[in-house]
Order: C-alpha cells, then structure tokens, then sequence
C-alpha cells in the first residue's frame, strides 16, 4: 500500500479521463495550443503516472496553429478529451476551439499510431458511451447537456436515434453543466458533470445525475463541495474508474492558481445506487474524509508495486538520434508552443544542443517560433539551461521564461554589438482570470546587466505554495547563482488557459538569420 498527497499530480494535466484495461489505466489530458499534443498517460496503481504517448503531432496546419499573419490558437485548440476503449479499440474524442471541429481518433494501442477522422457537428466538452448493446450515444453541451446517437462507425449522428437533452441547468448560474462523462454500472446510468452552485459562491462543484435508462430522467445529487483549503477552488470536472478487485475512485481537477488544474482521486463507494465521495470506513485519519470531501491522502494497490514510473518533467542534454524512419523525437515530457516550424530548429546540427533560427520578427516571446516548453511542478519547480548566443543577431533575445500570458522571463540580447541580461515580463491588468489577450505588446523590462560574452547560464524558479504565484530569474556566476529583476506575479489566465510552463524561446525584434543554443537543460521539483 502506499500513501499519496492529492493532487496526485501537483502540475497542470487538466481535463483528465481515465479507463482501465485490465490492471492498467490510462489518461487523456487537454494540452489546447501545445503540439504534439493531447497527453497520453499510464498507471498501475492510480496515484503515479507516466507519458506514454501524445495523440497527434498537429491538429492541422492553419494560420493561427502555425503562428502566421499575426494569428494565433492560445486558450484554444484541443480541449476537454473523452478516453474509452470498445471492442479493442481505444477512442479518443474532443473539439478543436478554434476550427469548431470535433476530433475522432482511435488506435489499436494507446501509444499510436492514431488515427485523426472527424465527426459531423461540433460536440463542446463531450463524453463517448458505448452501451451494452453495442449503440454509441456522445454526451454534450454546456449549461444544457444533450445525448445524441452516433453511426456505428461515429463519423456522425444517426439517423433517427435518439437526441435529446438530459440535463439543463438554471439559467442565471455562472458556470452551467459541462466536462460531462457518462458510465454505466448495475444496470443504472450515472452522468458525471460539474458546474458553479450559484450561492454567492463561485468555485466549482461537481453533480452526478442517474437514470435507469437513457430515455428515462435523470435525477441529481451534489457529489462534490469542497476546495480542500485552496483559494476556494473547486475540486470538479473527471468520472469515475473502478479497479481489477472491484474498488471505486472518482477523479477530478483542482484550479490550482498558476499552476494550472491539478489531477485529484478520492475513494467512492455507492449507497444504495448512489455514489458517494468518501471510504466507506478508514481508521486512518489521513485517509477520512466527511461525504463529498476530498481527503488529503488516497491510497490504491497495484500488482506491480516494483515498477519504476519514468518522470513527467525532466532532464535533457540535447543529444537525440533519428529513428528508423529518420525521424527525431524528442522526450514526451517537451512540447511546443504551437506547430513547430521544423526548418529553424535542430537537435543534430550541433551535437548536444536544441538550436533554433530565427525566421520572423516577433515583439515579444509569446508570438515567436519553435518555443520549447515542459510543465511547472508544485508547490515549487525551477529549471536551468546553458545558453550559447554567440549568433544572435542586434535586437535578439533568447533564455527561459515562465510561459504564460503574463510571463517572465530572463534573456539574453544582443544590442549595439554588446551582450546583455535582461529580465522581461507581462504586467498583469488585474487579477481576474479573464484573458488580457494582447500579444502584440513588447514585455515590460524590469533590470539589464551587460555582460562579457554570449555563452550564459539562466535559471526560471517558480513559488506555488498557498499564498503564493510567482517566478524569479537567476544567472550563474563564479560563487553561485544571483538574482536578476522582479519576482514576476503569475496569473491562471484564460488567454491561455493553460498552467505555467518552462520555455526556452527566442526572438527576433530587428532582423532574421541569427542562431542560438539551449543545452545542458536541468530540472528541479517534481516532488
């Protein structure tokens, strides 16, 4: 047995769906913007994860995934996935916020290859069902949740099959029903859904409706209230997932401020048909928890208890090989921005380095090409890497941000033919999680130093604890790291609705053609 802190995974996988295949599960997350994306995750026990796979490279190759014309896909792209497996066959589907599509991939093995089909419509936050008699019905809807019949072969819905609304939420909610995932146990359908109560209260909470049929009405309980002492943020959104010896769990996301929406699993056992948060009895106090409480801890078995999980964030020293298709991949744990523009990056021009060209002029880090990310870890994270800018160009900048909306930033820069440190950042217009969208406006420069040469090594550091977001910027010298700049306020932000993240960018503001090198990349959290 072993003991684990929720979240179970204190960094931003938001949206999660798991299923289980025998004695392993797996989950889907939303990664929105990043490519390659849509988070392919897998457990033995339900506590520790890995990645896997990601679903696709790209979701297409439109102006705004590219990071053309002044476009761009922040807070959109894929959203909100619905993870099952039928018959063999792993599903998954969600929608595409800025191409208003819905996505139907499947694969005969959760880490590819999949295969990308479309299904007629647009389906926001959807849940796929395959019943027991072998009719497939995708849930959908915000505020009113509609089931519709699909084809056998899901590309649309059928013809004369049921389509009906299931659930309608109270007009004058803030947040109405969405993010909803539907099971079948016993005989009894439950449809997990959440939403804001609408008391004066405005955090998350998350219902389950039941039905002894899909045409019959579904009646509702409040399966979760409960913020778990932070910011009074709502534990919402997830399903339910049972265990090889026939244990329940439910999991959920928690807001989690900056750090983005944090995975939660907490015990569930039925009453009478009825589910309920909570270990029917536990006589260990971490464990125990009132009806509709997360618990601190959770506990799951695993039959592999000697498994050695691979980490979710780590280290890279740059040193990559093709595969046998002549193709390089890099660890799953690394994503970019948007579609990465293959022409200006490398990882085997110069052994032992990520390069990047410049092949655009951008105002800022946020619109600039080939940004490579990996994800924050809570409560604190920090991350270093060696930068060789010896190529830039006058007016570049290249280092390692916080990447969000209202990032920070510490770069280095060329200009008048003299090198610089420079600690950059997005000032935040207030602290509401509505978007500022403005991506065209230059950071704010808070501090520069001159230094002596372009071979520097820069260091991100993030504080996520309760009262706290923000990030801090260091460089390295002889006795040690010293601060540079501001400790830059971080915001969750629905620009780009997404947590906080490492990034190693680079920009150009006066003129194309320059290079620079990230190596030596060093993380540190993920504890």
């Amino acid at each position: 047995m072993e003991l684990k802190r929720n979240p179970i995974i204190n960094s931003d996988f938001p949206d999660p769906d798991i299923i289980r295949v025998n004695d392993v599960y797996y989950m889907a997350s939303t990664t929105m913007h990043y490519m390659p994306g849509c988070d392919i995750l897998q457990s033995y026990d339900l506590m520790n994860w890995e990645l896997i796979a990601h679903a696709y490279e790209t979701l297409d190759h439109t102006e705004g995934q590219e990071l053309l014309e002044e476009k761009e896909i922040y807070g959109k792209g894929m959203w909100a996935p619905s993870f099952r497996m039928h018959k063999g066959t792993f599903y998954i589907v969600f929608t595409s916020n800025d191409m208003n599509r819905t996505f139907l991939l499947t694969a005969q093995n959760p880490e590819g290859p999949w295969k990308k089909q479309f299904i007629e419509g647009f389906y926001y936050d959807n849940g796929l069902f395959f019943d027991e008699d072998n009719r497939v019905y995708i849930v959908h809807g915000q505020g009113v949740l509609y089931i519709t019949e699909l084809d056998a072969d899901l590309k649309r819905a059928k013809e004369n099959g049921l389509h009906r609304i299931i659930v309608e939420d109270e007009k004058e909610i803030p947040l109405g029903y969405e993010g909803s995932h539907l099971y079948k146990k016993d005989g009894m359908y439950y449809l997990f859904t959440c939403h804001m109560n609408g008391k004066g209260n405005q955090r998350k909470t998350q219902d389950c409706f039941m039905a002894d049929s899909l045409e019959g009405e579904f009646r509702g309980i409040c399966l979760i209230d409960d913020d778990m002492g932070y910011r009074n943020l709502g534990v919402a959104q997830g399903g339910m997932i049972d265990t090889p010896t026939g244990e329940w769990y439910a999991f959920m996301f928690q807001d989690r401020g900056a750090l983005g929406r944090a995975p939660v699993l907490m015990p569930l056992h039925f009453e009478k048909d009825i589910p309920v948060i909570g270990g029917i009895m536990d006589e260990d106090p971490l464990l125990c928890s009132a009806n509709g409480k997360v618990p601190d801890h959770v506990k799951a078995f695993s039959n592999r208890k000697e498994y050695q999980y691979n980490e979710l964030n780590g280290n890279d020293d740059f040193i990559y090989e093709p595969d046998e298709n002549g193709s390089i991949v890099l660890k799953l744990f690394w994503q970019f921005n948007h579609n990465p523009h293959p022409e200006f990056w490398s990882v085997t021009e110069r052994k032992g380095a990520y390069r990047v060209k410049s092949g655009k002029l951008s105002p800022n880090l946020i619109v600039s090409w080939n940004t490579l990310t990996q994800r924050c870890w809570g409560a604190k994270s920090a991350a270093s890497v060696i930068v060789d800018g010896t190529q830039l160009k006058e007016g570049d900048y290249a280092g390692i941000s916080t990447f969000m909306g209202c990032y920070g930033a510490i770069a280095l820069t060329r200009q008048e033919n003299r090198y610089y440190l420079v600690m950059l950042g997005k000032t935040a217009l207030d602290e509401s999680i509505f978007g500022q969208f403005d991506y065209a406006v230059p950071g704010v420069e808070y501090a520069r130093i001159p230094v002596k040469n372009g071979v520097v090594t820069l260091k991100a550091a993030t504080d996520f604890t309760l009262a706290d977001d923000s990030s801090s910027f260091y460089f390295y010298v002889e006795n040690g790291w010293e601060q540079l700049g501001i400790r830059q306020k971080l915001y969750f932000k629905m620009d780009f609705f997404t947590g906080c993240r490492f990034g190693l960018f680079y920009f150009s503001t006066q003129e194309t053609g320059g290079i620079v090198d990230f190596m030596d990349f060093r993380y540190e959290g993920n504890e």
